[in-house]
């Protein structure tokens, strides 16, 4: 398979943090492994035929569904527009079913059928092969020491949007707002 020319040389990337900026701020460092990471992951899901998209809706429901379409966009971290295309895909699929329950008419619950359950047999070993190939060479205290390190600042970070009393806008906000006047702003609902 030949390298698609929108994607960035990994050299390039490398040389990039070792030489250029090897003190740029940790952010852009952790965005480029991150791709990396998910590069690597949509390309053994496709193999399979399965969407990264749907791979983050199905670890999710695999550790307990019958979860609301909203509870289920706030634990995938998307909008509920972007929940419900993917769920509709998946439905189509045969991955999962939405129902509703007596006694709460107004809901919409997300459960997985057999095949989607299935799934979680033949695509974890897939993501558990990315982590090992991503690791080779890496020192269990290292490893240890980034997690310990990712886990702190998700904690500082969620620290201080709470203290500061932020919240992300919807797109629809976010559209009126940068509308209004340009500039730095603290967004809140």
């Amino acid at each position: 398979m030949s390298r698609s020319k929108s994607q960035p040389d990994t050299q390039a990337i490398l040389r990039h943090w070792r030489e250029a900026v090897p003190d740029d701020r940790l952010a852009h460092l952790v965005k480029d492994a991150t791709r990396a990471l998910v590069r690597a992951l949509q390309m053994r899901l496709a193999e399979h035929a399965v969407s990264f998209g749907h791979w983050t809706f199905l670890r999710i429901l695999w550790e307990g569904d019958r979860l609301t379409q909203r509870e289920l966009s706030e634990r995938a971290g998307v909008m509920e527009p972007t929940t419900f295309a993917a769920l509709k895909a998946m439905e189509r699929r045969g991955y999962i079913r939405r129902r509703k329950f007596a006694g709460d008419r107004k809901k919409i619950y997300v459960l997985l059928t057999a095949k989607g359950r299935a799934l979680r047999d033949v695509l974890v070993p897939l993501a558990e092969d990315v982590n090992s190939v991503a690791a080779r060479g890496v020192k269990p205290s290292a490893i240890a020491t980034t997690r310990a390190v990712l886990l702190a600042i998700i904690e500082n970070l969620d620290r201080d949007e709470h203290a500061a009393d932020m919240r992300m806008p919807s797109t629809r906000a976010l559209a009126k707002l940068s509308k209004k006047t340009p500039g730095k702003r603290r967004l809140k609902p």
